[in-house]
């Protein structure tokens, strides 16, 4: 275990995630004024999966972040705090790339009524990975697959030193797979170029994060759970 960070240093890592989500909107708001980007031929609906990946992603990116805040408070391990850290800035400069495209498409950031999370995937949201299905995923806190219930939050907060690491690194596990098969359903559905690009680039970062993770909780003699 490394020593604790110190103050100034635990600011900064987490005003830069703030900082990546602000100017992450700034950009997607000039964008949308029109400086000098010429406007999209076509504009999705608000049930097609380029909006229902943005809005659904946009909530599962939220708790990625929270949960990293968490982790960085209850543990000094320097290689967990280092992972937490590239995730929440990650996912928050994403998430607001996703909401700022909502915004430029003026369509709201839920669902239409009557169109639960993930109904825009191509098996209508019925399934996730892992061969979890959707029924029933609103329990508890968890909207989707892959999602930490509010119970599992507050034991991540209750927990620390090397039992926070492994929690946080299986519940990571499962968020990132999840997030994994929403986002190739983006990258195969959705019809956005950028957006899709995005997806494709999650899918690609979040699926090298796993293999860490695994060699990190083998480190620690636990494993991602079943």
């Amino acid at each position: 275990m490394s020593a604790p960070l110190p103050r100034r240093t635990r600011w900064v890592a987490g005003s830069a995630v703030a900082l990546a989500l602000l100017f992450a909107g700034a950009a997607t708001v000039a964008s949308a004024r029109g400086d000098g980007a010429p406007p999209a031929p076509d504009t999705p609906s608000a049930e097609s999966a380029d909006a229902g990946f943005a809005r659904d992603m946009a909530v599962h990116h939220q708790q990625a972040v929270e949960m990293s805040f968490i982790v960085r408070d209850v543990t000094r391990d320097e290689d967990v705090r280092r992972l937490a850290y590239d995730i929440a800035n990650t996912q928050a400069n994403q998430r607001g790339m996703l909401l700022g495209w909502l915004d430029l498409w003026e369509l709201p950031k839920t669902a239409p009524e009557g169109q639960g999370p993930m109904a825009w995937m191509a098996d209508g949201g019925h399934s996730g990975h892992s061969g979890h299905d959707m029924k029933g995923m609103d329990q508890d806190g968890a909207l989707m697959p892959g999602m930490a219930t509010r119970t599992e939050l507050k034991q991540l907060g209750a927990a620390d030193g090397e039992q926070a690491e492994v929690l946080f690194l299986q519940l990571m596990t499962d968020h990132h797979e999840g997030g994994v098969a929403m986002a190739r359903g983006c990258a195969e559905q959705c019809t956005v170029p950028v957006e899709k690009r995005l997806a494709q680039g999650m899918v690609e970062a979040q699926q090298s994060e796993l293999d860490l993770m695994a060699d990190m909780l083998a480190a620690r003699g636990a494993a991602p759970r079943p």
